[in-house]
């Protein structure tokens, strides 16, 4: 029998993960491992590591990427790849995808960040609200909403920082995730923030749907997914969720393309998980 070890949040990472941790565990097998990525132990004994779990990794970014320089070099079995899971880790990937043709949302990086380069983000983006977060970010850690009078906030001051224009669309529609399995469209699902706040994420009081994805939000999934494999190479992935809103024109815009540790929804899935289950299969090699 194939083991299987998933990489978890560090000890410290307070955030719950029973319930995909459930699900991987009945689509897996019960002999599945689980292992905190920040102290994975040897990993030699595994056909197949997927850092599916692996939440926090930007509160350490040094040790994150010393673990996929690890991995890479001892040649462990990875899913995704680790030159995949480097290039998703910095969404500075954004502006590649852009150059690619991806419709994105607009994306300004600055690698200081200040009140005057905010000024002139206000301009460049003509947007009265901007969105300010580090480029490499998990979980709405350091995401900022910042208004048209608004300061910038003292911890982004200096850092390198991620700006976009705020789409209203995030509150009155909501954000789509699509989910893909080893290339195959599997579900969808509607992000929507609290009243009052901008974040989507559960902890912050968000709530899910499960929906059908619109035609159009399925040819900028996989417009993604196929630039993707033009700039890196990869192939067709195990597993991959995009997320998208629409900008003021109605048009869907990609805002994360997330290959490393997205929550999966898999309670929407009709199958109930088995495309999933089926793409990590397909990645073990028992000959290796």
């Amino acid at each position: 029998m194939s083991r299987l070890c998933i990489l978890t949040p560090a000890p410290d990472y307070w955030e719950n993960w029973s319930l995909p941790k459930a699900h991987y565990a009945r689509l897996l097998g019960p002999d599945i491992a689980f292992r905190s990525w920040t102290e994975p132990g040897d990993l030699a004994e595994f056909d197949l590591v997927l850092p599916l779990l692996a939440w926090g990794y930007q509160r350490d970014v040094p040790g994150w990427f010393a673990l996929l320089d690890r991995l890479e070099a001892e040649g462990l079995p990875l899913a995704n790849p680790a030159r995949v899971l480097r290039w998703n880790s910095d969404k500075a990937y954004l502006a590649e995808l852009s150059a690619a043709g991806v419709a994105t949302v607009p994306t300004l990086i600055r690698e200081s960040m200040s009140d005057a380069a905010l000024a002139s983000a206000r301009e460049i983006l003509e947007s009265p609200r901007l969105v300010v977060k580090p480029p490499i970010s998990g979980g709405a850690d350091g995401t900022y909403l910042i208004g048209p009078s608004d300061p910038l906030p003292a911890e982004a001051v200096g850092q390198r920082m991620l700006v976009q224009p705020f789409l209203p669309a995030i509150s009155e529609d909501g954000e789509y995730s699509l989910f893909y399995f080893g290339s195959a469209y599997s579900h969808a699902i509607s992000k929507h923030p609290a009243e009052g706040d901008f974040r989507v994420q559960e902890q912050f009081g968000g709530v899910e749907r499960g929906i059908d994805a619109p035609a159009d939000a399925r040819a900028l999934a996989e417009a993604a997914l196929a630039a993707t494999n033009r700039l890196l190479g990869c192939g067709p992935l195990a597993y991959a969720r995009i997320d998208m809103v629409r900008d003021g024109e109605g048009a869907f815009r990609l805002m994360e393309l997330e290959l490393i540790e997205p929550s999966l929804f898999l309670q929407f899935a009709k199958d109930e998980g088995a495309l999933f289950a089926d793409a990590v299969r397909a990645e073990i090699h028992p000959n290796r």
